[in-house]
């Protein structure tokens, strides 16, 4: 586990959407994910980074369908050349959208990912982003998942926290995995859209 990270140009905030930090979905400690996920997209904003919101549209009836108060996105987004929103279907950030086309036109080379859920969503985008090449920063008291409810006659509940660090350590040695996302540090992209 690293201590601080070399600046990246971008920043991937997966699915921090109302339905995940809100209500009786919201995962633990939905507070600290916010102030995390907060303090990332005002310093990589102020640093001249690229800041991709990557917002999910769930199914019919799931908690984050499309334009329901569940999908809207927590924090506000201020579009602009080096701020965007990336929709998506799958759990993976890349599959099926413009997010590499995104990466690749604004001349990136690492990225830090932040959001929900650790396991799911910002494990998938991680290993996408780790095979194509980039440099992959994960802030650990940046992401969040839920517990994993006991399976009878295979295990009991898996804490959430240790959801979260066992998603980090099955991306493998290329993932640069930090204690702390104040310590991550931004660089301005080198290309504007």
């Amino acid at each position: 586990m690293s201590e601080h990270a070399n600046p990246v140009e971008a920043l991937l905030v997966v699915d921090v959407q109302e339905a995940a930090v809100s209500g009786d979905r919201a995962v633990p400690d939905t507070a600290r994910l916010v102030d995390r996920t907060a303090d990332l997209i005002a310093r990589a904003r102020r640093d001249g980074a690229l800041v991709v919101h990557v917002q999910n549209d769930g199914a019919p009836g799931a908690g984050d369908e499309p334009h329901t108060p569940g999908w809207e996105l927590h924090h506000p987004v201020e579009t602009g050349p080096t701020e965007a929103v990336i929709r998506k279907t799958e759990a993976d950030g890349f599959q099926r959208t413009a997010l590499a086309s995104l990466l690749t036109e604004s001349g990136v080379r690492g990225l830090a990912i932040c959001g929900v859920m650790s396991e799911i969503c910002v494990q998938a985008t991680a290993r996408t982003a780790l095979a194509l090449g980039y440099r992959v920063v994960m802030p650990h008291d940046a992401h969040a998942t839920h517990d994993i409810p006991a399976a009878p006659g295979i295990s009991g509940a898996v804490p959430a926290a240790a959801v979260s660090r066992v998603a980090e350590w099955a991306l493998g040695s290329a993932l640069e995995v930090i204690a702390h996302a104040a310590d991550v540090t931004f660089a301005a992209v080198p290309r504007q859209r």
